[in-house]
């Protein structure tokens, strides 16, 4: 007959575990390597009683309130039943005790250690006490006789004895099993088992067989096996009746002989494939519990049972009392067959279990059957018999059946609310989220709920009357909403506590249809929303208004809420071998409605379930599965689900859990409550939360590049919100938003360097593809300080295209027309960049000394430039022509123009042609936080990347020398020298008059075909496209054209070149003779990228 595995949980911590049924069967007790006894009302008690016994309990046996423990310190210990009170020591050895067994009246017990002796006391005087000696090793395992009339025994020197209790004398002795020097090196546990009442059988386990010796002849009388055990059997077990015999393997398989047939007639797979290492029958037969060496826990329910076989009348008269045939094996039964003689069991509590995760999905177990008889069984000729009069089905004959090895299904997953606790608990949590706490107490004394916040300034602390039975909750930062299921008088309720309201009327109560339940709860920012057993989901105002409503796909499984965002979670369809098969579904309510993800699957753990969902302080989704797995979503990537957190690399135990509270991005903080031995906390004493950090799973984060690689992956996963909370409508914190992209450039700069010292320049490349223009100028920077000129070429391509990238975005955005708020705060940003990452390395970075005068003549003064109406080369225009002005009679305002007392600001252009040609652009910030502007008759200084002395010889990369700045003083001191002296010339020409640069006098000899190719264009756009043709031009070129600037007069009168040629010659022949004092700055314009000469 099939038989139903049911999921195993964690029980004990990892290593050996024992186990056992109360004399009623009402408790399971078992025991492990923690030194806890833990007692179980059922598989699905998630709240056990715990008893301390020592640091490692290895066996247990219990009779008539009566509990003994085998333990790591030498001795056998008496606990009183239930209660768990020490009731003294019976006996110690002067090694560990191993195993320990009641006699059939449970007068006494026997115990087997490693000091090779067994011992039998008895309990109510442990004085009395009897030793056997004989074994040449550690003993493994002791059997009482029946009749008390023998002990068995194995040992690890591969023998298996029979004593007379009596006379303390071996009876026989069979040398059948593998030696070993110690148990942990032991094969088989080899637990030895008497036929009960009659005591005619004893079965030990022989490698992969069960060798049945009868008693007094003491001789051999079958073998049991199945071909499915690949290895030892472990442990075994008699049935109550006598007729069947279960056994379990070190490959995980536990398996059911009728022992007078000797046909397997159950087998089953331990769902890990975990060595079995403790088996015990319910006392009425029904059940099958056991454990495995990885501390869990474990039922085989509806297992073959001796009283379905008392006699045929017997059940013939059971089957009239039953209305359905399907009642004996009823698939929502969870409970225990009793002790009398009824067919249909003791009905079960679906609802005991934990709300996370039901028992596994019943298995349609085709085990083998007798395939020597081929008769009917006693229930089936019963029922037969009836059929006609009871109108039952003809009952499937007990023929052999082919095992099925396909995919089995898996039953769904309950609805559960995140945050809460089993709904079976006395004391639970109901809601525990970012805002506060929701405390349920149902005991004789009070039916009540408590409501505290984290943060007393939303609400103080609520003690609300339970009248009505709610066992849903959630918390926002607006109101509390409750929820009940509904009975046979009263209708599902649905209760809202608007504590934010400014009226008197807070609350509000709605009535569901019959026969229609909430399943989950969940309040966002102005609405509230209800799952129903219809699979409809129903929303609400904050005040009690109806609103939306609509039909789920599948069954709910759980939802939470956040602003306007509304996550559901619900069964798309059967899962197969322990998956679940969930869906996802988000929307967006309030201002946009719409449905972000539309019903896809929802990805988990293999063989695992949904623990907590919900959303991150700042708004994202994510999730937490039973296998402690966090997946956050990521909207960059298509609303996929990326894991960032595994709690289970941090739990110390196997049976240690995490239980999540709070998701926190910024900062990167997930808050859980760690749960010792269970998945959940006890609400008394308050538990405390801790902080676990975040982690993608990315590959050998060990080193630096995968830890590098990993930090950058996750710092741009969680500073995605912000993109989504701009979209939203939402004010986010510009700050953390720059300090965010700092980082991630930062990170990208570590990356490149680190590529650098390897030599992968393509992965150079591949890093610099992620970084912003400035941070890639800054790249290419270091790729010539580290003479790696391929390299800083690519990258050279690398910015053009960032460039031309920018500019084509700049025309659809309107930008440099207009500015937007975003813009500028990136531009800031940028600039805030590479002044942080310029501190990087500094010494391998800030080694070049000033930038020649060739770059300074290309960097244009836009504001002169764009002047409409105004001829840009003729030296007559006065600076108070060229003055800023705050509009113009076009009605366009140059963005770049800011205003200044003294003199027009200096533009420097930040995007370039070919950043190896001139490397000079900077942004500058402005009192207006954009640009600022610079002294008349002084060049642009621009801000360094790092704070430094001011030296001579020691310059940042993006600051102009002060050579050169002196230079250009001691050029305008003379020019203003010569405009006294010169009677012939104008007042105007003394003043500050600024030489043509090469790029003006390109710009005069082409202006013509420019016009032609581009008639349509104002004045700026033709120096704008002029702008790009010039820096097209190779570095000889441009130099070609900035020395005939040089060397033409223009309106300047000769008196004025003679006197500058001598300065200028005097200021070279002070500049030679300082040379013996500091080091010689190679003045060729492009000495620093020699390469593009080659």
């Amino acid at each position: 007959m099939p038989a139903e595995r049911k999921l195993m949980r964690y029980g004990h911590s990892e290593g050996h575990t024992d186990v056992c049924f109360e004399d009623t069967g009402r408790y399971i007790v078992t025991c492990g390597s923690d030194g806890d006894v833990r007692i179980w009302e059922g598989l699905d008690d998630d709240d056990p009683k715990s008893i301390n016994v020592g640091e490692r309990a290895y066996s247990l046996a219990l009779k008539d309130g009566k509990l003994v423990t085998a333990l790591s310190n030498n001795t056998v210990q008496l606990h009183t039943f239930p209660e768990g009170d020490p009731d003294g020591i019976l006996t110690r050895f002067t090694t560990s005790a191993n195993h320990v067994t009641f006699n059939s009246n449970g007068s006494q017990i026997a115990a087997a250690s490693g000091d090779f002796m067994i011992k039998i006391v008895e309990v109510s005087d442990s004085s009395h006490q009897k030793t056997l000696r004989g074994h040449q090793a550690p003993v493994l395992s002791v059997a009482f006789d029946p009749k008390d009339e023998f002990l068995a025994s194995a040992s690890c020197d591969g023998s298996v004895a029979v004593w007379n209790i009596e006379d303390q004398v071996q009876v026989i002795s069979w040398n059948v099993l593998q030696k070993s020097n110690d148990v942990s090196n032991s094969k088989s546990l080899c637990r030895l088992s008497w036929q009960p009442i009659s005591g005619k059988l004893l079965a030990v386990p022989v490698d992969r067989l069960v060798q049945l010796y009868e008693r007094a002849s003491w001789s051999l009388v079958s073998s049991l096996s199945d071909d499915f055990i690949t290895q030892a059997v472990n442990v075994v077990a008699w049935s109550p009746c006598g007729k069947y015999l279960a056994a379990g393997s070190v490959g995980g398989f536990l398996t059911v002989w009728d022992v007078e047939t000797e046909q397997c007639i159950e087998r089953e797979k331990h769902e890990r494939g975990y060595t079995v290492c403790g088996i015990c029958w319910h006392p009425s037969g029904g059940q099958i519990a056991y454990t495995d060496t990885e501390g869990c826990l474990g039922l085989l329910d509806n297992v073959t049972d001796s009283s379905l076989f008392a006699s045929k009348k017997d059940k013939v008269v059971a089957a009239k009392k039953e209305s359905k045939y399907e009642d004996l094996f009823d698939e929502d039964d969870d409970g225990h067959f009793m002790d009398d003689l009824s067919v249909k069991p003791t009905s079960g509590t679906d609802d005991d279990d934990d709300d996370i995760m039901p028992s596994a999905a019943r298995r349609q177990k085709s085990g083998t059957f007798d395939d020597d008889d081929d008769d009917d069984t006693p229930i089936d000729a019963a029922l037969k018999m009836d059929k006609d009069v009871v109108g039952l089905p003809p009952a499937v004959p007990a023929v052999p059946q082919q095992i099925y090895e396909g995919p089995m299904p898996t039953r769904p997953q309950k609805p559960f609310q995140p945050g809460s606790t089993p709904t079976h608990l006395i004391h639970r949590f109901m809601v525990w989220n970012s805002v506060g706490i929701v405390r349920g107490y149902n005991d004789e004394q009070d039916n009540a709920i408590d409501v505290e916040f984290h943060d007393t300034s939303i609400h103080h602390a609520m003690h609300l009357t339970n009248s009505l039975g709610h066992i849903l909750a959630d918390l926002s930062r607006e109101a509390v909403l409750l929820a009940c299921e509904g009975t046979d008088e009263l209708a599902s309720k649905l209760q809202c506590l608007h504590f934010s309201s400014w009226d008197t009327n807070k609350e509000w109560i709605v009535d569901l249809p019959k026969d229609e339940d909430v399943q989950a709860v969940c309040l966002g920012q102005g609405w509230g929303a209800a799952a129903t057993s219809a699979r409809l989901i129903r929303i609400f105002s904050i005040g009690g208004v109806q609103k939306e409503i609509f039909s789920l796909p599948g069954p709910i499984v759980c939802m939470a809420g956040h602003g306007e965002q509304l996550f559901i979670v619900f069964h798309r369809g059967t899962g197969f071998d322990g998956d679940q098969s969930l869906g996802v579904q988000l929307f967006q309510l309030v201002q946009k409605r719409m449905q972000v993800i539309c019903g896809e699957p929802l990805p988990l753990s293999c063989k695992s379930y949904l623990s907590w969902m919900g959303f991150t302080a700042e708004g994202t989704p994510c999730y937490v599965d039973s296998d402690g797995v966090l997946r956050m979503l990521n909207r960059c990537l298509g609303n996929t689900w990326t894991p960032v957190c595994n709690t289970q690399e941090n739990c110390k135990g196997k049976s240690d859990h995490y239980w999540v509270v709070g998701v926190h991005e910024i900062p990167q903080q997930l808050r859980c409550i760690p749960c010792k031995g269970s998945r959940f906390p006890p609400t008394l004493p308050r538990p405390a939360v801790v902080i676990l950090p975040f982690k993608l799973p990315l590959c050998q984060t060990a080193t630096e590049k995968g830890s590098l690689e990993e930090q950058y992956w996750r710092s741009l996963l969680f500073h995605n919100h912000f993109d989504f909370q701009l979209s939203s409508g939402y004010e986010i914190d510009e700050e953390q938003r720059c300090k965010g992209q700092k980082e991630q450039q930062e990170l990208l700069m570590k990356m490149f360097a680190l590529s650098c010292k390897l030599e992968r320049e393509f992965r150079c490349v591949e890093l610099a593809e992620l970084m912003t223009q400035n941070v890639v100028t800054l790249a290419i920077r270091y790729a010539s300080r580290s003479h790696r000129m391929a390299l800083a070429q690519r990258l050279g391509d690398l910015a053009l295209e960032k460039t031309v990238a920018e500019q084509e975005d700049s025309e659809h955005t309107g930008y440099p027309g207009t500015w937007k708020k975003t813009r500028c705060n990136q531009s800031e940003s940028e600039c805030e960049e590479v002044q942080q990452l310029g501190s990087y390395r500094e010494q391998e970075v800030m080694q070049e000394g000033c930038l020649e005068e060739q770059d300074e003549q290309e960097q244009m003064n836009i504001q002169e430039i764009g002047k409409p109406g105004l001829n840009l080369f003729n030296k007559d225009i006065s600076h108070d022509t060229l003055s800023p002005k705050p509009s113009s009679k076009d009605g366009r305002v140059n963005p770049f123009k800011v205003s200044s007392s003294k003199a027009p600001a200096t533009f420097v252009p930040s995007r370039m042609t070919n950043i190896l040609d001139s490397m000079t652009a900077s942004c500058k910030r402005s009192s207006s936080g954009v640009f600022s502007g610079g002294k008349a008759g002084k060049d642009a200084i621009l801000k360094p990347l790092a704070p430094r002395p001011k030296s001579k010889t020691q310059t940042t990369l993006l600051k102009i020398s002060g050579p050169k700045a002196r230079k250009k003083e001691m050029e305008k001191e003379s020019t203003e020298e010569e405009g006294h002296a010169s009677q012939g010339a104008s007042a105007q020409h003394s003043v500050n008059i600024k030489p043509k640069t090469g790029f003006q006098l390109w710009l005069e000899e082409n202006r013509s075909s420019l016009l032609a190719e581009n008639p349509d264009l104002e004045e700026t756009d033709i120096i704008k496209e002029a702008m790009g043709h010039f820096r097209t031009l190779t570095a000889e070129d441009r130099l070609s054209w900035a020395e005939r600037a040089k060397g033409q007069t223009g309106e300047v009168p000769d008196v004025k070149k003679r006197a500058r040629v001598e300065d200028n010659d005097d200021f070279r022949n002070d500049k030679e003779s300082n040379t013996k004092k500091k080091k010689t700055i190679d003045t060729s314009k492009l000495s620093a990228f020699a390469f593009n000469k080659n």
